[in-house]
């Protein structure tokens, strides 16, 4: 996917991202987030337009954010209250902030944005050094599903209405665990695509690299309500403690 840089997605999909993801509520995440955090600061990597951190900012929590799209964080500034969330730009895999957190949490499947293994580990360390002891990380995504691929490509159609069909195109690398994809939105007769490209990990992978950084899992569930984790489920929402020094 060439051209593809850090702030390609948020960029691409600013203008239409709280129409194409509003129905998800995001209730649960904050009531989690919002007792992990406690009387702590939080930062959230990938803040976006503020579909997390606003509610959780109103619930009494000192929330900071990470991105690296200006035309996202705009949409953030533009709701009410958020211009008081200060918000750092740059890759949150390496992106320098002040202090510690008692939370770090990144929603959305948000994690997997980093293109390889090597950022994906750099970044959990860089949680882990802005953590203090005794800290949570949180985060959510999909749980791999290669087998959804036929000839190492998938199409989805996520929406249809009167005026508009909106659907999803993908290829899939097995072997780097990459998929590059594109949501495709056809309204009015115009066609707009907004591209996508993830490096997934298995939720196992995933506490390597957390213990490398030195955190631990704590607890995984397959949502935000608690429900227990198992086999079957699409979703995992994991959560790591930074061990004591």
């Amino acid at each position: 996917m060439d051209g593809y840089g850090d702030s390609t997605y948020g960029d691409s999909i600013a203008d239409l991202y709280d129409e194409l993801y509003g129905e998800m509520d995001p209730a649960a995440a904050v009531e989690m987030l919002a007792g992990l955090a406690g009387s702590g600061r939080a930062l959230e990597l990938g803040i976006g337009t503020g579909r997390v951190a606003l509610p959780l900012a109103a619930r009494g929590v000192q929330v900071e954010g990470v991105d690296t799209s200006e035309a996202m964080v705009t949409r953030l500034r533009e709701k009410p209250g958020g211009d008081a969330i200060k918000v750092h730009f740059g890759n949150f895999a390496d992106v320098e902030v002040e202090g510690e957190f008692s939370l770090v949490y990144v929603p959305f499947t948000t994690l997997f944005a980093l293109d390889s293994q090597d950022e994906q580990l750099a970044c959990l360390r860089n949680v882990s050094a802005h953590l203090m002891a005794g800290g949570r990380f949180v985060m959510d995504a999909f749980v791999p599903e290669p087998a959804r691929f036929r000839d190492h490509q998938s199409s989805t159609v996520r929406m249809i209405a009167l005026d508009s069909v909106l659907m999803d195109v993908a290829l899939h690398d097995p072997v780097s665990q990459r998929i590059y994809s594109s949501h495709v939105l056809v309204r009015d007769g115009t066609v707009r695509l907004v591209p996508v490209r993830i490096r997934y990990c298995w939720p196992s992978e995933l506490d390597v690299m957390a213990r490398l950084a030195g955190m631990m899992l704590e607890n995984r569930y397959a949502d935000y309500a608690g429900n227990e984790f198992g086999r079957d489920s699409g979703r995992h929402v994991s959560v790591y403690v930074k061990e004591p020094e």
